[in-house]
């Protein structure tokens, strides 16, 4: 299964008022596991960026006057994300941009939908969690517990590395498997493999229950089940 967390970062909240993607951050994950691929591109939008947007993520006109445009870079980007499940934050607000940047190289390239296998959307996932709460990024982080005092500003790909913890928190897997301990947590480009087994590892011991174990739990099961006014639930699962 392979996956790609994404993120963007803009020079406004509204495409269809001109706004454009200057940063884009992708972190691939197979089968559950961070790979240590990812992609990162800034992008020259060719406007001015909001006020507001350089107080959320810190990029400005100057910073990115040199950077490539989004025509320079989409084939590369489509080729990263090709067939996999894309990992979204409020998908609608990235797709709504990527599919903006596309519509401006021609029908050919179409939408974003088309290039991928689909969507998750984690503020939606979020939602249906936790219904009534807070559920931005660092809301989740704090609340699954994943570090993110390295985000001072918005960065499309720190971002996009954290909303990857939070994803396999909350849905019950483990993180950064395949990230090298040695860069900080940003990856090289490179898939990693998992480190070996030593060979003298000792095996895990298997402790089996004891027949006055065994009896005990069986009495305790009957008071359960007297208790409840019937069978408990644990007796018809049987012993095995």
């Amino acid at each position: 299964m392979r996956q790609v967390i994404l993120d963007t970062e803009t020079t406004g909240l509204e495409p269809r008022e001109g706004h454009r993607i200057i940063e884009i951050g992708a972190v691939e994950m197979l089968n559950r596991s961070i790979s240590g691929r990812d992609y990162h591109q800034y992008l020259n939008p060719d406007r001015e960026i909001d006020d507001e947007a350089v107080r959320v993520h810190g990029l400005t006109q100057d910073f990115l006057a040199d950077k490539p445009a989004f025509a320079d870079v989409a084939d590369a980007f489509l080729e990263f994300v090709a067939g996999a499940q894309l990992i979204i934050h409020n998908a609608a607000f990235d797709l709504g941009f990527i599919n903006h940047e596309l519509a401006q190289l021609g029908p050919a390239y179409g939408r974003i939908e088309d290039h991928v296998s689909g969507v998750l959307d984690t503020l939606h996932l979020a939602r249906r969690m936790h219904p009534g709460q807070r559920n931005s990024l660092d809301a989740l982080c704090k609340r699954y517990k994943v570090d993110n005092s390295t985000r001072e500003l918005h960065g499309a790909l720190l971002d996009s590395r954290i909303l990857a913890d939070v994803y396999l928190a909350m849905t019950g897997g483990q993180s950064s498997l395949g990230l090298d301990a040695q860069d900080g947590g940003l990856g090289d480009g490179k898939a990693h493999a998992p480190r070996p087994l030593p060979a003298d590892r000792p095996r895990l011991k298997v402790m089996m229950a004891s027949a006055d174990e065994l009896a005990a739990h069986e009495q305790r099961m009957a008071a359960v089940a007297k208790a409840a006014g019937g069978e408990a639930v644990w007796g018809r699962l049987g012993t095995n």
